[in-house]
């Protein structure tokens, strides 16, 4: 009898980003490997703060052991709140709990700071965490920077498990262009605003290519502005998947500089089209797999810094190309086969 599995998602309505394609890309792997699968989506909202408890009690409310009359044999749970879902056979694959309440606390990315109602709704949120994850039959993370912070503030071990990224089998190399490529949602802790100042202390000669939607436009626009490089910056906003094949094909290299990124499959993409990444020391999840002077260039996280890696690969194109070369090397060797024989071992 085939098992069913459904794939749990918070979902907020109108915005796709990289969990979302992660949620989709599991699903139809799961179906390739012969199980019957569906996603569950909840829409999610995290404003005003105490809405966070609203929203996992609500997955706390779904019962999915059955539809219809007939079993469901595992859920997977993915990011806050999923894993609150109940089931005898929940399996997390956690892409990130809700991080403002963990180590983006108190800094610019979080809504969360020290005061004594932000402490107390945040040791709730981190206790119910702990219960919930623990209820999990088998735990994984998407990378090994995840499962570190899991261990870090919930004392909770996992097992670090990563999966291919969307574009895998579709992206190609090409020659190198005259620009730099940077994919992704326009958001403050993505630091698309780092690349764009690093522009003005590079070769003048190169463009950045910015691809993505996001409320940050019109503020990186200004930025740009503001850095004398706009008519050297070009805002895509969102594209078709042939659009964005070809333009990591024609890009001299990948800058990808987020603050402590979960996993960063934006990596991964770019060395799947041959292209060496540029990162930062604080980005995360992508020094997992960037190797400075192997598969790329690891800066400090200044304009100034940034500016010089992506000067140093303008220059020297044929070492920007054997970066990129070991860099595909590392991630074509990360498949989903492997990803869904550990999530579904015994299940």
């Amino acid at each position: 009898m085939t098992k069913r599995v459904l794939v749990c998602e918070a979902k907020v309505p109108f915005v796709q980003g990289g969990a979302e394609l992660h949620v989709g890309g599991l699903v139809d792997e799961l179906r390739r490997h012969g199980y019957a699968a569906e996603r569950v989506s909840i829409p999610f909202k995290w404003y005003p703060k105490d809405e966070l408890l609203a929203q996992a009690a609500a997955w706390r409310l779904v019962d999915l052991s059955e539809s219809n009359g007939e079993p469901i044999d595992t859920v997977i749970g993915t990011k806050f709140p999923t894993y609150f879902v109940r089931h005898p056979n929940k399996v997390t694959w956690l892409f990130h709990q809700y991080r403002a309440i963990y180590d983006l606390c108190g800094t610019p990315y979080s809504e969360f700071t020290h005061t004594e109602g932000d402490v107390r709704l945040r040791d709730k949120l981190i206790a119910l965490d702990n219960e919930m994850l623990g209820e999990s039959a088998r735990l994984f993370t998407n990378a090994r920077n995840t499962a570190a912070r899991l261990a870090r503030f919930n004392g909770i071990a996992a097992e670090p498990l990563y999966h291919p990224p969307p574009l895998a089998g579709k992206l190609q190399p090409g020659p190198s262009g005259d620009y730099v490529l940077s994919v992704g949602r326009l958001e403050g802790n993505k630091r698309v605003d780092l690349i764009v100042r690093a522009l003005a202390h590079g070769d003048r000669s190169v463009r950045l290519v910015i691809v993505g939607d996001g409320p940050l436009r019109s503020q990186l626009e200004q930025v740009a502005v503001a850095a004398g490089v706009a008519d050297r910056v070009t805002f895509t906003g969102g594209i078709a998947d042939d659009q964005l094949v070809r333009l990591y094909a024609g890009a001299l290299a990948v800058v990808f500089p987020p603050f402590d990124e979960d996993y960063g499959y934006i990596t991964l993409e770019a060395f799947l089209a041959h292209k060496p990444v540029v990162t930062t020391t604080d980005s995360g999840g992508p020094l997992e797999f960037v190797e400075h002077g192997v598969t790329g260039s690891v800066a400090d996280p200044t304009p100034e810094s940034v500016g010089d890696a992506i000067a140093h690969l303008a220059r020297d194109r044929a070492r920007a190309r054997a970066l990129g070369d070991a860099g595909f090397d590392r991630a074509r060797a990360i498949t989903w086969d492997g990803v869904v024989d550990r999530l579904m071992a015994n299940g």
